[in-house]
């Protein structure tokens, strides 16, 4: 009898499973997949202390707080049993060509992902809907979730659910959609049953590693974030290093070339998320506009998006990098030349770096 009982609860959690890859289908991820919780992750645990000994983080302190809460859910949420990751495609329709936009060096180039709203609210609210819709279902359980926001190896349990295998640039790549992707995850302590992981289907490809402008990928699957420009345009706060700022060319809020580059992408989904889509003619934008942009410009073209939350000032310094980087243009020397008084000592530094490219330029 009790081997019967036994029998139909785990015949209840898989049908649990199909029905909660079907709400969240219907809530608009494009694919769902769960992990066991207790799975091996000594290879990642290890993998991460050695890239934090190497100083890889740089400036992101919060990579190194949490020790093995990032690999041991548990640590974490008590009791979690399971892991569900989710993605959902976020390349916009209608974007002016991303190549076409590096390749102009007045305009600016924004990372694809950033185009439209937050994803981390949109993400999170999503999973908290899908949370509701479970309990609904078999009562109250005990759940968290996340998107970019706590202490886990997204890409990892991501891998380890199937949705995807890490790439050679550190992202999660999967066969049908490429990397245009953002994660999320739930924590649940029910014991649904797993998905299998999917293998590596990077072969002897390379081109991330050498595309990259900065060299920020060291070997495959290792990424030095203190020479990545996401990092540098994002997570710094302080003075981008000199010898990079020639390398981030007009790429002033992340940066795409590693999975532009990447043949996977060509299965990359256009979205279906309105949220996603681009506001404010973010993807064909120069530079000198966006400079001219007073703080409260700032903050009210960009609520609701991502970019604000590096702040009015790390903006100037990252537009003022881009334009040091321009063609010489007398426009663009008036504008940095307007900002030479700056209240900001970081952007008066990186404006009088741009005005000396500047002036090289037009010397030569």
């Amino acid at each position: 009898m009790q081997e019967n009982t036994l029998i139909n609860k785990l015949s209840d959690y898989a049908a649990l499973a199909i029905d909660i890859k079907a709400w969240g289908k219907e809530l608009g991820f494009h694919d769902i997949r769960i992990a066991d919780a207790h799975a091996d992750m000594s290879a990642v645990e290890s993998g991460l202390f050695t890239w934090l000994e190497k100083g890889y983080h740089g400036d992101m302190d919060y990579m190194a707080k949490h020790g093995t809460k990032r690999t041991r859910p548990a640590e974490l949420e008590p009791g979690t049993q399971r892991v569900i990751s989710v993605c959902i495609n976020y390349a916009p329709p209608a974007v002016k060509n991303s190549w076409n936009v590096i390749n102009s060096g007045d305009q600016a180039f924004i990372s694809r992902y950033a185009l439209g709203r937050d994803y981390h609210k949109v993400v999170r609210t999503r999973l908290q809907k899908l949370a509701e819709k479970m309990t609904a279902e078999v009562g109250p359980f005990n759940y968290r979730v996340f998107s970019d926001s706590a202490p886990v190896m997204e890409v990892a349990w991501a891998q380890k659910a199937g949705l995807g295998w890490r790439g050679k640039h550190t992202l999660l790549l999967s066969r049908q959609a490429g990397s245009m992707f953002f994660l999320g995850e739930m924590y649940v302590d029910l014991p649904l049953p797993v998905d299998e992981t999917v293998g590596d289907y990077c072969g002897s490809c390379s081109r991330c590693i050498d595309i990259c402008p900065t060299q920020a990928i060291v070997a495959p699957y290792q990424l030095d974030a203190q020479r990545c420009i996401s990092y540098l345009t994002i997570e710094l706060k302080g003075s981008i290093p000199e010898s990079l700022r020639p390398l981030i060319g007009n790429r002033i809020y992340g940066c795409d070339d590693c999975q532009l580059i990447c043949p996977w992408n060509k299965f990359a989904k256009i979205t279906n998320e309105n949220d996603f889509h681009v506001r404010n003619g973010l993807d064909d934008v120069s530079l000198l506009e966006l400079f001219s942009w007073n703080q409260e410009t700032f903050e009210t073209k960009l609520a609701g998006s991502a970019i604000r939350r590096i702040g009015y000032t790390q903006w100037l310094r990252n537009i003022a990098v881009g334009l040091g980087n321009a063609p010489y243009s007398i426009d663009i020397v008036k504008s940095l030349q307007a900002r030479l008084h700056d209240s900001s000592v970081l952007v008066r530094e990186h404006v009088q770096w741009a005005l000396h490219q500047q002036n090289k330029k037009h010397s030569n």
